[in-house]
């Protein structure tokens, strides 16, 4: 078997591991739904809360909570997200979840952490949905990410 094949049957079976499906395109149902001035302002204002105030740490911080801090409703939140940043509401938090959590990893100052600390502190609830998020966005678990780290390599997302 060559290589390429070998890389793909290891991706499927860690898609199937992780519980992951892959991403299909779909046309944005919201894009009507909401001003494009109205999606401009939200969108900063999405990006103030949950980005620059670190509301992704907090482990219930859901759309509703999100459209409540804005003071609009959850159709708009999902509009938003899904047109501006071209992913749901979950992925959306997630992703700034595991970008925390690659920084954490790869600080000597929390080298002793147990993975499940780290996943911890950036908001995930549970194990599973950390390492199945982190294994989204890189193609790698959080225990390989830290190891080709910590032995001098960087991190390369696998295809």
């Amino acid at each position: 078997m060559c290589i390429f094949a070998k890389l793909i049957n290891i991706y499927t079976l860690n898609m199937a591991k992780y519980n992951l499906s892959e991403k299909k395109e779909r046309d944005a149902t919201y894009s009507t739904l909401v001003s494009p001035a109205l999606m401009d302002e939200l969108k900063e204002r999405i990006l103030d809360l949950v980005v620059m105030q670190k509301k992704y740490k907090d482990k219930n911080y859901s759309a509703r909570k999100l459209a409540d801090d804005l003071g609009t409703n959850t159709r708009y939140v999902s509009a938003v997200v899904n047109v501006r940043f071209r992913m749901n509401y979950t992925s959306f938090i997630n992703k700034y979840r595991i970008e925390e959590a690659m920084s954490i990893l790869t600080d000597k100052r929390y080298e002793n952490l147990r993975i499940e600390e780290v996943s911890d502190m950036v908001g995930f609830s549970n194990r599973q949905s950390f390492y199945a998020s982190f294994y989204k966005f890189t193609g790698i678990t959080p225990k390989e990410y830290r190891v080709q780290y910590s032995s001098g390599g960087k991190y390369r997302k696998k295809p």
